[in-house]
């Protein structure tokens, strides 16, 4: 094994281990944070964040140019539909009244749903 072979797969080891860390800390986060809307960020970032990781991490251990491209994939598709499914689950919490109203700093959702004036007021005729 060369240099650069050995030098790939430590930096691989290391980003398993950072990518599991971080994961393991969102997981920690889910637990204990108070809120669906905090539990939905621990969900959402740090996970994605340990996942890139593990992913980057698996890339340099493997090095093939099938096993890339699947893993890229793995990241693109992951990345696209972690923070959609975590904004449709607050949304779907808020609109069933499972989130606190008060510790919020806007609240442009009741508006749009009471059918109340946007952030900018009336809008008049052509949108505007």
């Amino acid at each position: 094994m060369n240099g650069w072979a050995q030098a790939a797969d430590t930096a691989g080891a290391v980003l398993l281990l950072l990518g599991a860390a971080v994961s393991l800390l969102g997981a920690i986060g889910m637990l204990r944070l108070p809120d669906v809307l905090s539990r939905g960020h621990a969900a959402t970032n740090p996970q994605s964040l340990g996942m890139l990781l593990v992913l980057g991490g698996v890339a340099l251990r493997l090095r093939s140019g099938i096993d890339l491209g699947t893993l890229g994939l793995i990241g693109f598709f992951q990345l696209l539909t972690g923070p959609v499914a975590a904004h449709l689950v607050a949304r779907v919490a808020y609109r069933t009244g499972h989130v606190g109203r008060a510790g919020l700093l806007f609240d442009e959702l009741d508006e749009q749903l009471s059918g109340g004036p946007g952030p900018r007021g009336p809008a008049g005729p052509d949108g505007e």
